[in-house]
């Protein structure tokens, strides 16, 4: 008997169809409003993972047209630097889009500093302005990978009214954005966590199940309904007994893949995806200010 596997969400596609779209916008935008969008990304201190989120970030606004104005700060820079940075970069008029590398040194009060972008270049979405907006189903900039979740599951058609939406992870990060965008589309919502008791009888009830954790393996295929959705959020780097090193998701993926209709793939799944909406947060920022209606990519 052949056995079944799921269809792939397959996020590295579509981010490229999204960045190519952005390309073209850009492309003839640029002339009429004398400047391309732009983002600026602060990393402080050498976080070798960090510092890999970063080039990639750069990389992908240099791909579709966007200028970066990152800044690299050494990591004993003070609160009352990175302050005045933000400070600065809210009043550039070449900026549209302020996103601060986390995590930070350990004195620094991230919080403090996310506080301190103007709401409107949040591109993060993670200002309690903008956070606010989404609570309230008004327009705003909304949090990258809840946003790249949702615009996966839209392409491949997945239907979410009335659907049981379990989303395994609650950091304000991803899981309460998830939550809340899924709530959104009218989909009912359960979150689970650490302490939820019976993860597994919990997992089982979802049509679609989103896991956003960071623990390698946690959701296997005796947890899943058959014929759910499964997107793995979680980005985990794991060693091999011989020392290689390798990136898994959140979901065993062997025993999964033959239980689920559709599952996304570590890597290649959500963290494009994640990039994808970066850049379209930071586009429909651009748009924005020059008071352009926004553009669904």
């Amino acid at each position: 008997m052949e056995t079944k596997t799921a269809k792939l969400l397959d996020g590295k596609t579509l981010a490229e169809k999204i960045q190519h779209k952005l390309l073209e916008r850009i492309a003839e935008l640029q002339p009429k409003i004398g400047r391309p969008p732009g983002l600026a990304v602060l990393m402080v201190g050498d976080n070798p993972a960090s510092a890999a989120y970063v080039r990639n970030k750069e990389k992908a606004c240099a791909k579709v047209g966007i200028a970066s104005f990152g800044k690299h700060f050494p990591t004993q820079t003070t609160q009352a630097e990175l302050e005045d940075a933000i400070a600065a970069l809210n009043q550039d008029e070449q900026v549209d889009g302020i996103l601060v590398q986390l995590p930070l040194p350990p004195h620094l009060d991230s919080i403090r500093l996310l506080h301190q972008i103007e709401p409107d270049k949040d591109v993060d979405g993670l200002h309690p302005v903008n956070m606010g907006r989404l609570v309230r189903q008004e327009a705003g900039l909304r949090s990258c990978t809840p946003a790249g979740v949702m615009r996966l599951l839209q392409e491949y058609k997945i239907s979410l009214p009335g659907k049981q939406a379990v989303v395994v992870g609650r950091s304000i990060l991803v899981g309460k954005p998830m939550a809340l965008m899924l709530v959104d589309a009218d989909a009912t919502v359960t979150v689970a966590h650490s302490r939820s008791q019976d993860l597994k009888a919990i997992a089982q009830n979802a049509d679609i199940l989103i896991s956003a954790v960071g623990i390698p393996g946690l959701i296997t295929g005796e947890m899943v309904k058959p014929g759910a959705v499964v997107v793995d959020v979680g980005i985990n780097r794991v060693t091999d007994a011989s020392g290689k090193s390798r990136l898994v998701g959140d979901v065993h993926w062997e025993s999964t893949a033959g239980v689920a209709e559709f599952i996304t793939p570590v890597p290649g799944g959500v963290g494009p995806m994640t990039v994808a909406m970066l850049l379209q947060n930071t586009f429909a920022s651009y748009l924005r200010r020059q008071g352009i209606k926004s553009d669904e990519l």
